[in-house]
């Protein structure tokens, strides 16, 4: 269950989850996603609803051709006062709600106000400047030419590189222990020499200080994020030989580092890496109020603005999900009253900062990218349903 805010916050409109965009940089994958009633219920409400017209922004054109480069959040923008009600505004096709609905390049869209009540459609040139319109998104096979959902380039290098441990795994994982020609550093295409179990694993990641991710609120160690250094891929294995004295020797696994984001060094821990991501998503709010916190700003920063990761204190077990949308506020100050006499400590109301997009959930802990930014965002700030 997703946790109960402290104080309601309005969000408006029915939301429809289960309807789904594949991100384009991220490999296709064949999945059936289960539609329950509610959900088929609102998706019904949606495709027949629209939103109002008062939700459209001032300036959302009566018609727009896709480019190569827009997002889904591009669009919502273009169209909408609140991006994130993007599923409102497009009337899902119900016959294939299963499937992953998405956007090309080259696409008309189409702005339908009938009725008091927008709808985006798509439509097609048919000759003499008739517009054939439909009053659902095509099915179309899936592939590298749709749109993303948001800037995939800011999010992709993260899907990754941003992992939370349960505990401190790093410290029993395969160790740098020397590199080329007794260098203190090594760069991309040198040589790691390491110890540890390193299995038939190729392609490594390679990481340095974990760091416990705690609670702003609680305290409480929610797991631990560790500093991603580089990449790596397996050459040789290690191996225990016979010297020149009779004595066994240790011959760590030899590593050809493949990618750095710095270089690597002695004591770098090692670890597998894992198989990308493919699950669908399409940016939503929430379909329950939201209580969350920002742990940090991902990397050394202490301050973050628009395109920036954050961690956050919520995750899978709270119903936090990949695709969710969220405000992110400035919590208000404590402050004296000088105007009464009697000097009482007040609370200014909590600022509105920004939007936050989360892109990598864990079971406590999610990752999110900063979508707009109208101030800085600093650890401890809220988020909320949007």
């Amino acid at each position: 269950m997703i946790r109960s805010l402290r104080r309601p916050l309005p969000c408006h409109g029915a939301l429809f989850a289960a309807a789904s965009l594949i991100a384009a940089s991220l490999p296709a994958a064949a999945v059936d996603y289960p539609v329950t009633p509610g959900q088929r219920s609102t998706a019904q409400q949606v495709a027949s609803q629209g939103v109002a017209l008062s939700e459209l922004a001032p300036n959302a054109p009566d018609s727009y051709t896709v480019k190569r480069g827009d997002t889904l959040w591009d669009i919502s923008k273009l169209y909408l006062l609140k991006p994130w009600r993007w599923p409102e505004l497009w009337g899902m096709n119900l016959d294939q709600i299963r499937n992953p609905h998405l956007i090309y390049p080259g696409q008309m869209l189409f702005l339908d106000k009938s009725g008091g009540r927008a709808r985006l459609r798509v439509g097609t040139p048919v000759g003499g400047g008739t517009v054939k319109l439909s009053p659902q998104v095509r099915s179309e096979p899936i592939d590298g030419n749709a749109i993303p959902a948001v800037p995939m380039h800011l999010v992709a290098p993260f899907l990754n590189q941003a992992i939370v441990f349960d505990a401190d795994q790093l410290a029993g994982a395969p160790r740098v222990v020397a590199t080329q020609e007794g260098r203190v550093q090594a760069s991309k295409g040198e040589t790691a020499y390491v110890r540890g179990d390193v299995g038939a694993a190729r392609a490594w990641s390679i990481f340095r200080e974990a760091t416990p991710l705690a609670d702003p609120i609680s305290g409480e160690v929610l797991g631990y994020e560790a500093r991603f250094v580089g990449t790596a891929e397996a050459v040789k294995a290690g191996e225990v030989r016979k010297g020149a004295d009779g004595v066994d020797e240790l011959v760590p696994a030899t590593f050809t580092i493949t990618n750095v984001r710095e270089e690597v060094g002695t004591g770098d821990r090692l670890l597998p890496t894992p198989v990308p991501e493919s699950e669908a998503y399409t940016p939503r709010a929430p379909g329950q109020p939201v209580d969350a916190r920002v742990i940090r700003v991902y990397g050394d920063a202490l301050y973050a603005g628009q395109n920036q990761i954050l961690s956050l204190n919520r995750g899978k077990r709270d119903g936090i999900e990949r695709g969710h949308v969220l405000a992110v506020w400035r919590a208000g100050q404590k402050t004296v009253d000088r105007t009464d006499p009697d000097k009482p400590m007040i609370r200014l109301p909590d600022e509105r900062t920004g939007v936050l997009f989360v892109f990598r959930v864990f079971d406590r802990v999610s990752y999110g990218l900063i979508l707009q930014s109208q101030d800085i965002v600093k650890a401890g700030d809220l988020l909320t349903q949007p």
